[in-house]
């Protein structure tokens, strides 16, 4: 039988038992829907986390007073140092080739007033150039000058989340606030930076200068945070060595462990993207189990048939149809049910992908290698599992096929 012939013939048989073809197919159909739509919700989750550590600065290292780890997915400090101060920031800058720009910043929260409203937000002190390091941009007002930073003064500028807290949706600028008991003017709102890695709202601060939240406000001596700025992506494992470097002689650590932690971004990146690409290859493994299901199903109902067809079997042997004949018609009719499967679910899983970051509640990035991988084990699995009818039907013997009419 010619293979058009072979096609045509499968087809009409398909279509004939509809009921029967898309319980077949089902399994298939969901397992390949879901090995898409869970590889387009970890990629989207992936370029999501890789846009905030981006969004963080550009060729940003961070060096942290203190040891960090990162305990349940998030660093958290398990020990406490006083000896980072404004002073390294300016001599990493000064001293390192591969550091363009270097500025110190010290965070705690606190209480903070606007007439009669009330907020506890993070109130975070940093020099001129943590700005540029860290990308944040003022969206209406201006950002405090260096006589400003230099004698302390008490001028704040407001992240969106701050401001609305504070002040609905009238304008800040212009307008006073008291950060624990001290007043301060608000000179300026910052652009919207949303959510970090971690999930933290990056929108909830109120940046003073440096020197203003040590003297007034914190009343420290020392820094929580150096934010650097390296010469290029390139140059960040050379600037991170020469940081490293400068602060041990500087703190005069010799032998010790060090007091500080540093956190280059690009380390972090890759660290992100493996953890993202494992959990992405975990989801759609976990996934890919239900085509096993499908081509399960596939067997069990390519069976049914060779049962039901068992005369038709014989009427075609009778009349001339050799075993091969008989073997690729039902191989034929395996892969069409595992293609016809594949497909609605690649169909289905796509639309859903597309549906749901429409929708906004998840964003999501289609792979289509991906989803032309699970369609190809989808059928590659159909004609595994159809193997076994179709050598079943193709060993019936003529006399006996008949003979069970």
């Amino acid at each position: 039988m010619k293979v058009t012939q072979s096609l045509a013939v499968s087809l009409e048989i398909l279509v004939a038992h509809k009921a029967r073809t898309l319980l077949s197919i089902l399994g298939l159909v969901v397992g390949v829907g879901a090995v898409v739509l869970m590889v387009a919700g970890g990629r989207g989750a992936q370029k999501e986390i890789l846009n905030r550590i981006r969004n963080m600065g550009t060729n940003l290292i961070i060096v942290n007073a203190g040891q960090t780890r990162i305990i349940a997915g998030r660093r958290r400090q398990i020990g406490t140092a006083t000896t980072l101060i404004p002073a390294d920031a300016k001599a990493i800058q000064a001293n390192c080739p591969h550091v363009r720009l270097a500025a110190s910043a010290c965070n705690k929260k606190r209480a903070v007033r606007s007439g009669s409203q009330d907020a506890t937000t993070n109130v975070v002190g940093m020099s001129r150039q943590a700005f540029q390091i860290r990308n944040i941009q003022v969206a209406s007002g201006r950002m405090f000058d260096d006589q400003e930073s230099r004698g302390s003064r008490r001028v704040a500028l407001l992240a969106p989340t701050a401001a609305r807290n504070l002040f609905g949706d009238d304008d800040p600028v212009g307008e006073r606030i008291r950060i624990g008991r001290v007043p301060f003017e608000v000179i300026g709102v910052t652009a919207p930076k949303g959510t970090d890695a971690n999930g933290a709202d990056q929108d909830d601060l109120i940046v003073v200068p440096v020197s203003t939240a040590m003297n007034r406000l914190f009343h420290v001596t020392s820094v929580d945070t150096v934010y650097v700025q390296a010469t290029s992506a390139n140059a960040l494992s050379d600037a991170e060595r020469e940081i490293r470097r400068i602060l041990r002689r500087r703190h005069r650590l010799r032998r010790k462990p060090d007091d500080f932690t540093i956190q280059n971004q690009s380390t972090l990146i890759d660290a992100e993207r493996a953890t993202t690409q494992n959990m992405i290859w975990l989801i759609g493994g976990a996934a890919g189990i239900s085509l096993l299901v499908g081509g399960v199903g596939i067997l069990a109902v390519m069976l049914i048939s060779v049962r039901e067809r068992t005369a038709e079997i014989g009427l075609r042997r009778a009349i001339g149809a050799l075993r091969r004949d008989i073997r690729n018609q039902f191989l034929m009719e395996a892969a069409m049910l595992a293609s016809g499967g594949g497909l609605l679910g690649v169909t289905l899983g796509a639309g859903i992908a597309w549906l749901v970051s429409w929708l906004g509640y998840w964003k999501t990035v289609l792979s289509w290698p991906s989803a032309a991988v699970a369609l190809a084990f989808s059928i590659t699995l159909g004609i595994i599992f159809g193997i076994y009818p179709a050598m079943r039907a193709a060993r019936l013997e003529p006399i006996e096929a008949l003979r069970t009419e």
